[in-house]
């Protein structure tokens, strides 16, 4: 019994000492742990202590460009497969001529697309991220672009069936931002990105004829 008496006491004395920035750095992570996006296995990971110290405000301003970096790295992996799996549009894109058929996939295609065509893509992108995606009237959580107007059936969900879906939109936009990453990388490496087809014998064609 003493002896269990002393080593509580020096376990307070140890604890009492103990660096508080450490104790507030620990607390500040633990606020976290219960947004979406933290669950098993890895539970709440930061490896890089983006929000070590951080309020919420900087918190959901940093899942707000995760989520519309995963939008967009989603609709660029279906861009890609969809192209490079032969589904173009029909007729030219420009005047002269340029068929959309022409235009090769990945980033082999920038160089195909006329200059007045690149001009309007980057304006088209401007005034998306100007006027549309953005969070106007107050949204539901950080991310939500609905703006009143766009709803598809979304408050007929319950809480939990909310949570699940935003969960599994933040998954697949952090698995397509890696995918299209390795897409590109490999195109820019051997030329074919499709490398797990090559791996089974079957050759994805990237590009041929074009």
């Amino acid at each position: 019994m003493k002896t269990a008496a002393v080593l509580s006491l020096l376990a307070a004395s140890a604890a009492a000492f103990a660096p508080q920035g450490q104790q507030a750095s620990t607390t500040a992570l633990n606020a976290f742990e219960g947004e979406v996006g933290a669950q098993k296995p890895l539970g709440f990971w930061d490896p890089l202590n983006f929000v070590l110290d951080q309020d919420q405000e900087r918190f959901d301003r940093l899942r707000y460009v995760e989520l519309k970096h995963g939008r967009i790295a989603m609709m660029a992996v279906l861009g890609h497969v969809t192209t490079s799996s032969g589904i173009r549009l029909s007729g030219d894109i420009d005047y002269s001529g340029t068929s959309f058929a022409s235009i090769k996939s990945g980033l082999a295609g920038i160089s195909d697309i006329p200059t007045g065509g690149l001009v309007q893509i980057i304006a088209f992108i401007g005034f998306l991220e100007v006027f549309v995606m953005k969070d106007i009237t107050g949204g539901e959580f950080p991310g939500d672009f609905r703006n009143g107007f766009l709803d598809f059936g979304w408050d007929r969900y319950s809480d939990e069936e909310k949570l699940e879906k935003r969960a599994i939109e933040l998954n697949n936009g952090r698995a397509a931002q890696m995918g299209i990453l390795g897409l590109m990388v490999h195109e820019k490496l051997t030329g074919d990105p499709y490398i797990i087809n090559e791996l089974f014998g079957y050759s994805s064609h990237f590009n041929a004829g074009l």
